[in-house]
């Protein structure tokens, strides 16, 4: 009797012990966890008071930065174009609540006329690495702060490749923390590409239109490689990213006939003339000027 007994009590523990088992893993195949529920994961991310609501990424075209600059009080070139569009927002808002970072980077682009430069390849790769460990610290710490993102010229190519990894889902944050992002004489700039702010313009980004001719330039601007259009363009930030190019401009609106290859990169390289006065060209923008308008658009994002 006693046998029977002490088998049967076996019997319960193996049934017990294999309905357990059974409830874990059909928890395990439903969402990898034991327990109840899990709470909307929405409901309980929280970030520190001290993390702002919105931080602005500012980054500056060639020579308008350095790789030691302070990014809240730039001073590498006290005449970077977008210390017209940082200082007015750090101006406008209490640092706690609205962060305004620019870009510190080696901001240069060897060629012909400055071999001692960081190619231009090493110099945007520096520059999409700093923003973006930048970015990946701040949603590290803060994963409820949004970001508003903003270049001219080098600047815009870094910002606006950085806005194309986030949406087409490998960038370092979530697509959704994206407020808007604003490029000025982007070098990768194409037709129905993200939002055209302004006058009309025909052309396309230097990269874009030296690409059939990378080889053949390579004489003029040594370790920089004209890659063509972003692939994927800017995903699902489309509809939040705005260009600005200045007609004739032969950073962002190069003709599209290939041409004379040497001359195409010569004028990429001095990027004087329209380039160099969006600050005052007023037949950018009708009725405003480039920074003027990104200086508003920004306040708009951030005060929603």
């Amino acid at each position: 009797m006693k046998k029977v007994l002490t088998v049967l009590a076996a019997l319960v523990v193996i049934v017990v012990v294999a309905a357990g088992a059974q409830q874990w893993l059909s928890q395990t195949n439903k969402g990898g966890q034991v327990g109840p529920p899990e709470t909307s994961e929405a409901t309980m991310v929280t970030q520190p008071d001290h993390c702002p609501r919105v931080e602005v990424l500012v980054a500056p075209g060639t020579w308008e930065s350095s790789k030691t600059d302070d990014p809240f009080n730039p001073t590498a070139n006290p005449k970077s174009f977008m210390l017209n569009i940082s200082r007015p927002l750090q101006e406008a808002y209490p640092a706690h609540e609205v962060k305004v970072w620019t870009l510190p980077y080696t901001a240069q682009f060897k060629n012909i006329n400055s071999q001692n430069e960081m190619p231009y390849d090493e110099s945007r790769e520096e520059g999409i690495a700093t923003m973006e460990t930048e970015m990946r610290d701040v949603f590290r710490e803060c994963p409820l702060t949004d970001y508003i993102l903003t270049g001219f010229s080098q600047g815009a190519v870094i910002a606006g490749d950085i806005a194309n990894k986030i949406g087409t889902g490998t960038g370092v944050v979530p697509a959704e923390r994206i407020r808007g992002v604003a490029l000025i004489a982007d070098g990768r700039r194409e037709p129905n590409v993200g939002q055209h702010v302004g006058n009309p313009v025909g052309g396309v980004g230097a990269e874009i239109a030296l690409q059939p001719l990378n080889l053949l330039v390579q004489p003029v601007v040594p370790g920089a490689t004209m890659r063509g259009p972003r692939q994927g363009g800017f995903g699902a930030l489309n509809d939040r990213t705005f260009e600005i190019c200045a007609p004739n401009d032969a950073i962002c609106d190069a003709p599209r006939e290939i041409g004379n290859a040497l001359g195409r990169a010569t004028e990429m390289v001095q990027a004087n003339g329209v380039h160099s006065v969006y600050a005052t060209n007023p037949y950018v923008i009708p009725d405003t000027t480039a920074n003027q308008w990104v200086v508003e658009w920004a306040k708009g994002l951030i005060n929603r």
